[in-house]
């Protein structure tokens, strides 16, 4: 019999509405499975357990009266330590914020409350969410649970990890480098990154902050072991479903075009020069390739929607430029120091950081130009295609490796080093312009890891990646269980 932490969060929503279970029980049987298997892979890192017991009484007593909360009433699940949860710290993994304890939750966070959803704790990030390894000193490291040597993936790190060994049915997490792809991708479970702008941040920033996202791609979006999870997810976290217009904050609609998947146009991309990608990888994809072939879906290999260099030059500066803007002033010194000794012709990850730490004004808005450009072609694109189905990282998960600067950091891609941080080239591909990705499995490599992809649609079409992606679960490739979730 399948245990109850690892069925998906719909499922349970289900047991609760018909009383096969009740909202206590679910989270007694959650606590009771954190206190052993957490241990070994650290990533519920703040228990909100008291709150919690009581809000579970209160969603079985309305239930009891015939009251539904929502479509997650009883569900209980975990969110990203940066969101705001009352009375807990939000530290981003800085220990000089243990104090900084919130007073009401994120935006986000209650929307999940509202559609019925119990939070009992809070999972592991790397400090200011800027890394794909999952560690800081408040908290720690968070391990992958199919296997303890390697990363979970950053910096939605413990979400995913969580999520993996069945601690939790559902996660909140946040994404401007892939920090729910790339957890998605070395642990084996679902994420979105929606549409920027369509999930409020508010809520998900440190003292201090109020413009949350000077970079406009940083998103707020859903984890699981269950693409259909994903859609229940963003119904609640998009209610009411906003993004951000010529006149700002405005109502919008998702973009109704909806095609069934079997008639999808799909483009399908291996590999890149910018990012090379592991033969592990690819074949999982060349697996997928051929399954939507036997089920009639036109498939194109190779076809790219814009310049990859170019890409990968402009999401690079441009995301640095917005970490940059939070330097204090000796460190922006040193960088722009470190910028003016490079020779123009480095294109190394750690030249372009530098530049784009301390990028001017006008330089800015020059590379903000060639984004726009970027943002022309990919709509082009998808007026021939319906996805773009890619790598989300170069490799499966790697072991543990926090020595160093991250670009120092090295991976092997067949059978050659390669740094770490290429892969933000994967990250940045649909992210720079802010379009909706989903992160779904593709199964195991022959070394026993499992491996993801995301699938790319045009801005505002949520909808048709998340059924793209709930098809793909029921008729080819869904969450498996690692080892340890079965213990």
């Amino acid at each position: 019999m399948t245990d109850l932490a690892l069925l998906p969060a719909h499922e349970l929503a289900l047991r609760v509405r018909r009383r096969e279970v009740s909202a206590v029980e679910l989270l007694d049987h959650h606590l009771a499975r954190l206190e052993r298997l957490n241990p070994a892979i650290n990533a519920v890192v703040v228990l909100d357990t008291d709150a919690a017991k009581a809000r579970a009484q209160a969603a079985d007593a309305a239930l009891a009266r015939g009251e539904s909360w929502g479509a997650l009433h009883g569900v209980p699940m975990t969110v990203k330590e940066s969101f705001d949860l009352p009375g807990h710290p939000t530290t981003w993994g800085y220990p000089q914020f243990k104090i900084n304890i919130a007073s009401k939750p994120a935006v986000a966070v209650q929307r999940l409350l509202d559609a019925g959803a119990i939070i009992f704790g809070k999972t592991n990030v790397p400090v200011s969410l800027a890394d794909w390894q999952t560690f800081n000193p408040v908290y720690g490291t968070t391990n992958n649970p199919w296997d303890v040597s390697r990363i979970p993936g950053g910096s939605s790190g413990g979400s995913a990890a969580a999520l993996a060994a069945g601690l939790t049915p559902l996660e909140l997490g946040s994404d401007i480098g892939a920090s729910i792809r790339n957890p998605a991708h070395y642990c084996g479970v679902y994420g979105h990154k929606p549409t920027w702008g369509v999930v409020t941040m508010q809520g998900h920033q440190l003292p201090g902050t109020e413009c949350i996202d000077s970079l406009d791609i940083a998103a707020a979006g859903p984890l699981a072991r269950s693409a259909t999870d994903l859609q229940i997810a963003m119904e609640a976290l998009t209610t009411p479903l906003q993004c951000f217009g010529p006149n700002g904050w405005m109502a919008t609609r998702w973009r109704e075009h909806a095609v069934h998947p079997r008639r999808a146009k799909v483009a399908i991309l291996l590999d890149d020069a910018e990012a090379r990608v592991d033969t592990t990888v690819q074949t999982r994809l060349m697996a997928l390739a051929d399954f939507l072939r036997r089920q009639g879906v036109q498939v194109r290999e190779g076809k790219r929607p814009v310049d990859s260099a170019q890409a990968h030059r402009v999401y690079v500066h441009l995301l640095r430029s917005a970490t940059g803007a939070s330097m204090d002033d000796a460190s922006f010194a040193q960088s722009q120091a470190k910028a003016k000794s490079l020779s123009k012709d480095d294109a190394s990850y750690e030249a372009w950081m530098h530049r784009g730490n301390t990028l001017t004004h006008r330089d800015w808005v020059a590379i903000d130009q060639e984004r726009a450009l970027l943002r022309r072609q990919w709509a082009s694109f998808f007026e021939q295609f319906d996805f773009l189905i890619c790598p989300i990282g170069t490799t499966p998960a790697f072991a543990h490796n926090q020595q160093g600067e991250r670009w120092e950091r090295m991976v092997t891609v067949n059978g050659q080093p390669q740094p770490s941080t290429q892969s933000l080239f994967w990250a940045g591909y649909p992210g720079v312009v802010g379009l909706p990705a989903t992160a779904i499995p593709l199964g195991l490599t022959p070394q026993g890891l499992p491996v993801g992809a995301q699938v790319i649609g045009p801005i505002l079409g949520d909808p048709q990646c998340l059924r793209f992606a709930q098809w793909l679960e029921q008729e080819w490739c869904g969450y498996t269980p690692p080892p340890l979730a079965l213990q």
